[in-house]
């Protein structure tokens, strides 16, 4: 928890200043019931001067995929009976290399969406000062830090508020094998499993909730870092502190690592397709198409690992060609004393030695259902998440 203050701009006779409203929520939704008690009061205190100082709560919401958050951000304006038709708020996606990517510009009654944002982004109008938008169908590409902007004439102030999401990091290589992927294609590897590259922060909880992974891979800001909980020689020596090993920032061309991915929760279903005999991946792929769904990516295995709480002691193809399985519930015939995504490597796509891991989406029309109503009408209630620690990913 942390207090950020900011003094406004003033120019004249007038003050301007815009804050950020959170609190640190892991929910899908916010209807106001819920939000009426949860969110922190603000307090705009008047010093001596005149000059107004601004409070604000932690910068920081979350969600998962496919869930519905508010971005707070409320201004304050003194004199307060300014003319709401000069007021633009605008927001922003900011990346960590400082690029902006325009999400939204309000002037008035007069809006625009940008980008993949169309369609999913709404201002939430909770009353004056309220420049607070909605995110509908949250995407993983969402994830990130944003700027709210308030302006008016020449006066303007800014405020931040980072989106978190549910979720869970896995270290990713090729069929290839180990270290044969360069920036570029470790970005596409993670989003062929349906994924993103993840970032340190994501990395660094991962590796506060167990992972450890003797291998170093890509992160979405371009650094190459590997978490290491339990220290070793053939690991970057035993007599070092456990923690996040970082190589810096490399040459996203010519240096090639393996990628670590962080994908959140399904809009669909991971599920273990029984059958009599073994097949080959050909074979499996079929098998899943009959059963109206299609072979699982390595990130939605992990996610239902995380979220379904999916446990299933028998090896499975998956779409990229590996073999996997996914533990919960630790015994000694399945892999090992700890949970996780146990990984069997690569094997002949022809070899008739295993089963298959299916992926079926949520059916379209309720899908689509929600992507259509209204941003009141789109506000789920609260839900538990029904998640396990992350651990360590073993391969065997």
């Amino acid at each position: 928890m942390f207090s950020k203050w900011s003094d406004p701009m003033t120019f004249g006779k007038t003050s301007f200043v815009v804050f950020i409203l959170t609190s640190a929520l892991s929910v899908t939704s916010l209807p106001a019931d819920i939000e009426k008690g949860r969110r922190k009061v603000v307090h705009v205190l008047e010093d001596d001067t005149g000059a107004v100082i601004v409070q604000t709560a932690p910068g920081k919401v979350m969600t998962h995929r496919g869930g519905s958050i508010t971005l707070p951000c409320r201004f304050h304006h003194e004199p307060e009976d300014t003319d709401p038709a000069r007021i633009r708020i605008k927001w922003t996606k900011v990346t960590d290399a400082l690029q902006f990517e325009d999400v939204f510009v309000a002037l008035g009654r007069q809006q625009r969406v940008f980008g993949g944002y169309r369609g999913r982004v709404f201002l939430e109008q909770a009353g004056p000062g309220d420049a607070s938008v909605i995110i509908q169908n949250v995407t993983l590409e969402d994830y990130g830090r944003y700027e709210c902007e308030v302006t008016d004439d020449m006066e303007d102030d800014t405020g931040f508020v980072n989106l978190d999401l549910e979720g869970v990091v896995f270290p990713y290589y090729p069929r290839e094998g180990r270290y044969k992927l360069n920036y570029h294609q470790a970005e596409d590897a993670c989003k062929q499993q349906d994924a993103i590259l993840a970032s340190h922060s994501q990395l660094h909880k991962a590796w506060l909730e167990g992972l450890d992974w003797c291998n170093a891979g890509w992160l979405e800001d371009g650094s190459v870092q590997y978490p290491i909980s339990h220290p070793r020689d053939q690991c970057g020596r035993k007599d070092t502190p456990a923690g996040v090993r970082n190589y810096g920032y490399r040459h996203k061309e010519d240096e090639r690592y393996d990628a670590f991915c962080f994908t959140s929760k399904l809009n669909g279903k991971v599920y273990f397709l029984k059958r009599f005999k073994k097949v080959n991946y050909g074979e499996a792929m079929k098998a899943c198409i009959r059963d109206d769904s299609v072979v699982a990516k390595v990130g939605q295995l992990y996610a239902a690992w995380k979220f379904q709480l999916l446990d299933r002691c028998e090896a499975g193809w998956l779409e990229d060609g590996s073999i996997r399985y996914p533990i919960v519930n630790p015994r000694s015939r399945c892999g090992g004393s700890q949970p996780g995504v146990r990984h069997l490597g690569f094997p002949d796509k022809k070899f008739r030695l295993y089963g298959v891991y299916c992926f079926r989406k949520t059916k379209d029309e309720r899908a689509g259902a929600e992507t259509t109503k209204s941003p009141k009408d789109s506000l789920t209630r609260r839900k538990s998440s029904n998640s396990i620690p992350m651990n360590v990913t073993r391969v065997i």
